[in-house]
């Protein structure tokens, strides 16, 4: 099974963040050959999901106003029907869609206690920022999957996620304090490193480690290219 968090055993470069960057010019990425097999896939996508719904709903918990309450609500509501989709998914596979969500738990949870953030507002850039690169990231390793379960797993994943509500509470507050937006923009930059980790640890490396991460390169700078215009979006230097 696939660990997250499990420190490799090669060195990562983590690219380092450039604002606005252009991808236009990017090569297609293909993680064909890196992709996990069907079931652990599922099992980790659909237990990031719910993490997402689980800190959604506790930043609803934590919310200083109704409004923000209301606004919060539908976004947790999207992220627990993205996990029961892909549970789903696996039902079709296996009885127990528990048991094969249930390995890759411990390491995801370990990462949500590194990316919660120290206040409410640190909490809701984890959430917007982490789990806008883990669908990204999932989004391009499901094009690796045999069949047709792939464009299922885009099509769920490309679903409706109710950030945009995140993104305006959290450029209002931005605008409003700029001792805030600076206090996020240096958040940002920390839990971009640790998603990547997480990242990594879901895809199955083969043969030759060096080869293995030359592939992996344009994966991690296609996905820091979105989280960067995510902190642009919210007025952050990525």
């Amino acid at each position: 099974m696939f660990g997250f968090l499990r420190r490799p055993k090669v060195r990562i470069d983590i690219p380092r963040l450039k604002p606005r960057i252009d991808t236009s010019s990017y090569p297609k990425v293909n993680l064909a050959e890196l992709t996990p097999e069907v079931l652990p896939y599922l099992g980790q996508v659909a237990y990031v999901q719910l993490a997402i719904f689980e800190e959604l709903s506790d930043a609803i918990g934590r919310a200083p106003t109704v409004a923000a309450k209301q606004a919060l609500a539908p976004a947790a509501g999207q992220a627990l029907d993205k996990h029961e989709r892909f549970v789903a998914e696996i039902r079709r596979r296996v009885d127990t869609p528990s048991e094969i969500i249930a390995p890759f738990t411990p390491g995801i949870d370990r990462y949500r206690a590194l990316v919660k953030g120290a206040d409410w507002y640190e909490q809701l850039a984890s959430v917007y920022l982490t789990s806008g690169i883990l669908d990204d990231f999932f989004t391009l390793l499901a094009a690796g999957l045999p069949g047709d379960i792939g464009p299922r797993c885009v099509a769920i994943l490309d679903a409706e996620t109710g950030r945009d509500a995140i993104d305006r509470i959290l450029s209002e507050a931005i605008t409003g304090d700029p001792v805030l937006g600076s206090r996020l923009a240096m958040w940002g930059r920390r839990v971009v490193g640790d998603t990547l980790l997480v990242a990594r640890s879901a895809i199955h490396l083969t043969g030759n480690p060096e080869s293995d991460e030359q592939r992996i390169e344009p994966v991690f700078t296609e996905m820091i290219a979105a989280h960067t215009r995510r902190m642009d979006r919210l007025g952050l230097t990525a």
